[in-house]
């Protein structure tokens, strides 16, 4: 337990000193969020870099604290893939269609050094695609949500918590490690990210963690008390699933390309209702947290019992999409 407690807390104090560099260096090469008026509307623009802060925390932490297997190195090669697709996106020059194809590659790569969904039942020519789905969703995912203060950062940290759990209570110490030394650097970066911020995670960031996310939730171990367990992570990750969702449903509905972007997010919907923006964070932190801990209880569960969770957790979500679909955003 000593080096779960080591890991997370080098990579939290590993964050709180260099996301302030990172503001730093932004700021001075004009590597920033620039205010436009539409869905841009801070203040005056926020430095960008905060990814590259989580990126080396994570990494150093990992350097110290476990050994570069296969899976890791295949986990890091692609993360860093993303980082630098994400830098180059933040610097403006990378269409959606690039990005999306940069994403493929990626989660090819990872798939490739073993990193896949772990279902006894499918086979190969169904397990490798539908991994590469889930890896270019989830990337996308918190990609998309990360359009608020401290919004992206503390939901990827509350999932990183509750698989890091998992893995923990399974015995799986490579996943254990990877997921709170995340949790960590978010909650380091955390400190600068939270209203108001000031310094994003940028798509360099956002795309890493969504990336590490997705592979760490691939290869937990979710069956060994319920053969319905595996559908855990899709709960645990239900934040960010439901805004990809509602998101890319609303865009479809008006004919829009769902890589473009627009005031559409839940998260927006609700800040446009009433809520202030700490609100509308704090507010996504305690339904990350409920789906975290529901997911958690559906691993020991009977299939009768997660049956009728998951029904609960549908018939919850449909009612809030309703309810948010009617939020007038052209106002």
């Amino acid at each position: 337990m000593i080096i779960y407690l080591l890991s997370f807390l080098l990579s939290f104090l590993l964050s709180l000193y260099l996301t302030p560099l990172m503001r730093k260096a932004a700021l001075k090469f004009g590597i920033v969020d620039k205010p436009d008026g539409k869905l841009k509307n801070q203040q005056e623009p926020v430095a960008y870099l905060g990814g590259l802060a989580v990126y080396v925390s994570f990494l150093v932490t990992l350097a110290f604290t476990y050994s570069f297997d296969q899976q890791v190195l295949g986990l890091l090669l692609g993360g860093t893939l993303l980082l630098l697709l994400g830098l180059i996106d933040d610097l403006g020059v990378l269409s959606p269609y690039v990005k999306l194809l940069g994403q493929f590659l990626t989660a090819f790569v990872l798939v490739k050094a073993g990193i896949r969904i772990q279902i006894v039942a499918l086979p190969d020519w169904v397990s490798i695609p539908l991994s590469c789905l889930w890896l270019v969703a989830l990337t996308n995912a918190f990609n998309m949500i990360d359009i608020m203060d401290g919004l992206a950062a503390g939901i990827a940290c509350i999932c990183s918590m509750m698989f890091f759990y998992v893995a923990f209570v399974n015995g799986r110490p490579m996943i254990a490690i990877m997921s709170i030394s995340m949790a960590g650097a978010l909650a380091g970066f955390l400190k600068l990210n939270f209203c108001p911020a000031k310094i994003y995670l940028g798509d360099m960031g956002s795309l890493f963690v969504g990336c590490m996310i997705a592979s760490l939730s691939m290869i937990g171990s979710y069956t060994e008390h319920n053969r319905w367990g595996f559908i855990a992570p899709i709960i645990i990750l239900g934040v960010p699933i439901f805004d990809m969702i509602f998101v890319s449903y609303i865009r479809w509905k008006r004919g829009m390309s769902i890589l473009l972007g627009s005031p559409d997010h839940f998260a927006l919907r609700l800040r446009k209702w009433r809520l202030t923006t700490v609100q509308t964070v704090l507010s996504s932190y305690g339904m990350g947290i409920i789906l975290g801990l529901t997911g958690i209880a559906v691993l020991y569960l009977s299939p009768v019992g997660t049956v009728i969770a998951l029904c609960g957790i549908v018939a919850l979500v449909t009612g809030l999409a309703v309810l948010l679909k009617k939020i007038d955003m052209t106002l």
